[in-house]
């Protein structure tokens, strides 16, 4: 089945369902949308961004560290 036929088919599903279903529908949504925010709030999460910007930070981070690593291994490295 084709992606045009789904959508005419749900459209029509949809154009026939009561306007007062829709609107209670509309509206269950709004809250289930405001009691699931309210909930992740109380969540400790960070966005996809800041994980991203965090993960770039510790990347730096190690990299810095492998250089001075092989700076002190060079310093202890016995002379010839």
């Amino acid at each position: 089945m084709d992606a045009k036929k789904i959508e005419d088919i749900a459209r029509q599903i949809n154009d026939s369902i009561p306007s007062g279903v829709k609107d209670f529908a509309d509206g269950m949504e709004q809250r289930i949308k405001q009691i699931l925010q309210q909930q992740l709030n109380k969540l400790d999460v960070v966005t996809r961004e800041e994980m991203d910007v965090q993960q770039q930070l510790l990347l730096r981070l190690r990299q810095r560290v492998e250089q001075l690593e092989e700076q002190v291994a060079a310093y202890h490295k016995p002379q010839d």
